[in-house]
C-alpha cells in the first residue's frame, strides 16, 4: 500500500524556564493508505503532539513529515490549511462546532468553501451522511440541543465531507458513555473499511482493540507496537488482554 505519511526523526520541544523538554524525541513512523492506527501511552508521552505534528496542525523543531509526498514544513499556512481541509479530517474529544450554526450548516461549512457553486449537491451529500449516521432528524437543531454522541456523529460527518485520505481522532470517545463510544467506533471502522486511513489517540484499550496497529509512546518516543488483523467483532476480550499486558510490560 502507498505511504501517505512518512515522519523521520521528528523533534518537538517546549521550554520550561531554562530547560528544554523534548515532547517528541526523534520519532519516526509511516502510515499507509487505509490503515487503522491508534496511539497509546501515559499523559505527557507525546501522543497528541505526534498527531498534531504529522497532520501539520503544529510545527516541529527538526526532522521531516511528508504527507502524500509533500514536505509539510516547506508549505505556507495557506497550503497547509488547504491540505487539512481537503485531504484530512479531524475528530476531537469535544467537537469544535460553531454555536451560531445548526447541525446541518456546521457539517457543510468546510465543504462549501470549495463548492460554493454546488451548494445543493453539498447539502444533499451532508444529508446522506447524516442519514447514514442516524442523525438526519437533527439537521435544524442547535449544537446545544443534541447529546454528546449525536454531536460527535455530526463532527464525523463534517470530517468526511471532502473524502479525506486520513481522519485524525484525539480521544474521540473520551467524553461519551460506553454505548455511544461503541457506536462512534463502529462508524470509524466503517469509514476505514471504505478506504480512509484512521489514526486515533486514546487511553482506552477497548478503542485501541478495534484498530489494526497500536503504537505505544513513552517519554516522547515510540517504544513498541502491536499489530492485529482487522477487527471481526468476536475477539474484543482477547485483544484487550493483549494490549493491557503490553502496557504492563512497558510500564505505561
Amino acid at each position: 500500500m502507498k505511504k501517505i505519511i512518512i515522519g523521520e526523526n521528528i523533534v518537538k520541544s517546549f521550554s520550561a524556564g531554562n530547560e528544554k523538554h523534548h515532547v517528541l524525541d526523534g520519532v519516526s513512523l509511516e502510515i499507509h493508505e487505509g490503515e487503522f492506527i491508534s496511539i497509546m501511552g501515559p499523559s505527557g508521552s507525546g501522543k497528541t503532539t505526534l498527531m498534531y505534528a504529522v497532520s501539520g496542525m503544529d510545527s516541529i523543531d527538526s526532522g521531516t513529515v511528508l504527507f502524500d509526498g509533500r514536505d509539510l514544513s516547506a508549505l505556507c499556512e495557506k497550503e497547509l490549511s488547504n491540505i487539512r481541509r481537503t485531504k484530512m479530517g479531524f475528530v476531537f474529544q469535544q467537537p469544535t462546532l460553531l454555536k451560531n450554526l445548526n447541525i446541518l450548516d456546521n457539517i457543510i461549512l468546510p465543504a462549501m468553501r470549495d463548492n460554493k457553486r454546488n451548494a445543493a449537491k453539498t447539502t444533499e451529500k451532508a444529508r446522506a451522511l447524516m442519514k447514514k449516521m442516524e442523525i438526519e432528524e437533527l439537521e435544524k437543531r442547535d449544537i446545544t440541543e443534541v447529546s454528546g454522541g449525536q454531536l460527535q456523529r455530526a463532527g464525523i460527518c463534517r470530517a468526511v465531507m471532502n473524502h479525506p485520505k486520513i481522519i485524525f481522532g484525539d480521544e474521540p470517545t473520551g467524553a461519551l458513555n460506553s454505548i455511544s463510544a461503541q457506536k462512534i467506533m463502529d462508524i470509524l471502522s466503517e469509514i476505514n473499511t471504505e478506504g480512509t486511513a484512521v489514526m486515533l489517540v486514546t487511553h482506552d484499550a477497548k478503542v485501541a482493540a478495534r484498530t489494526e496497529r497500536i503504537m505505544f509512546m513513552c517519554d516522547g518516543k515510540i517504544v513498541s507496537e502491536l499489530r492485529f488483523k482487522k477487527f471481526s467483532g468476536t475477539d474484543m476480550d482477547g485483544r484487550v488482554k493483549t494490549i493491557t499486558a503490553k502496557m504492563r510490560e512497558l510500564g505505561i
